[in-house]
């Protein structure tokens, strides 16, 4: 004889069904919220903020970037943690123990590395942009510098 518990099959379905219906009210909360902060808080100069909320508005616009800071710490972590772990293997095998020991914290000095690289990458073009006027500020620019020698010139 099979026996079926009917009411913790309805009770596992009215779970599912309450979680589906806070998934969309969440998704669809998150995408006005996430619009109306874009446009009201980060796309909007004009406000005057605290020290704080600037740093925060360049934290969600991506003028600061904290992945570099995330990813150091992740590497010392790791590297540690491949340290300690090839004691585990002196048991095992010695062999074994010198190579992790040796190569695992080159391997994950690589992997760090190559990480860095694309942020070091993004680093650098952004001061390159910065640095760069576009064609119309440098117009604009001469314009200006124009406007002042000839007032120089008549004073």
């Amino acid at each position: 004889m099979n026996y079926y518990d009917y009411n913790s099959i309805t009770s596992t379905a009215n779970t599912l069904e309450g979680v589906a219906v806070w998934t969309i009210v969440s998704l669809i909360l998150a995408i006005i919220g996430g619009v109306l902060v874009y446009f009201l808080f980060i796309k909007n100069k004009h406000l005057k903020l605290t020290p704080f909320l600037k740093n925060l508005r360049d934290l969600l616009d991506f003028k600061v970037m904290i992945l570099e800071t995330i990813l150091k710490i992740l590497y010392l972590i790791i590297t540690i943690f491949v340290i300690l772990v090839s004691f585990s293997f002196i048991a095992v095998n010695f062999l074994t123990f010198l190579l992790v020991l040796i190569f695992g914290p080159i391997i994950v000095r690589i992997i760090y590395e190559a990480s860095m690289m694309l942020i070091m990458i993004w680093k650098n073009t952004k001061i390159i942009a910065d640095n760069t006027t576009p064609k119309e500020t440098k117009k604009e620019e001469k314009k200006e510098t124009k406007k002042k020698e000839t007032k120089e010139e008549e004073d």
